[in-house]
């Protein structure tokens, strides 16, 4: 059965395994989550689940929103997701899935908005290496060459420049599931997540695990 859940980054901390080898790990607050609605390949042309986390006011519900959630049953949530599973059949409106569903070994992709670093240049976006540093020499952090002397003539497309770092969507793929504390929600993987703290990510069983 495809797995996937909506979580809370918590932060980074470190455990340490039975033969003493020390892990990094990021805490991650996974469900409970609802599922709102279950599509299928008959009706919507595709299969899926699609998933709601984190309760909301009704004040903060617009109608449209009202009526989607009453057809499933469920309170209102902050957050919707809707997961691509193929046996999306195998999961039913208003069950709740919790941080249970997986279980330590277990490969995963996480994803989510990566963080913002604002406008950058080339050395730390691109990871480009800087020019001489000594009195002599009059280029340092620049971009350097733009284009060819005669031909193109022109500066090709993609070219590495300056600009927006981060805050973005970015996917870690193959994490490993350390722990899970089914009785507090919680999920450890082994290494680092997109995102800053209490970002939302996105869990879901590992494509090439």
């Amino acid at each position: 059965m495809k797995k996937a859940i909506i979580a809370t980054k918590i932060g980074m901390t470190q455990i340490f395994q039975e033969n003493g080898t020390l892990i990094p790990v990021t805490v991650l607050q996974a469900g409970p989550c609802t599922v709102i609605q279950v599509k299928n390949n008959e009706v919507d042309g595709y299969s899926a689940v699609q998933l709601g986390y984190v309760d909301k006011k009704d004040k903060h519900t617009n109608k449209p929103e009202k009526g989607h959630f009453d057809k499933a049953s469920v309170t209102p949530k902050r957050h919707i997701k809707e997961f691509r599973l193929e046996n999306s059949e195998e999961y039913e409106v208003g069950s709740e899935i919790k941080v249970d569903v997986f279980a330590v070994g277990d490969k995963v992709d996480v994803s989510g908005i990566s963080k913002g670093k604002g406008f950058q240049g080339n050395i730390k976006r691109h990871n480009q290496s800087r020019g001489p540093m000594a009195h002599g020499s009059k280029y340092h952090r620049g971009v350097g060459a733009m284009a060819a002397a005669a031909y193109p003539g022109r500066v090709m497309k993609g070219k590495r420049l300056p600009g927006q770092m981060g805050n973005e969507k970015v996917t870690v793929q193959n994490l490993e599931v350390v722990r899970v504390d089914a009785e507090n929600n919680l999920l450890l993987v082994k290494g680092a997540v997109p995102g800053p703290k209490k970002t939302v990510v996105y869990i879901k069983e590992s494509v090439k695990a």
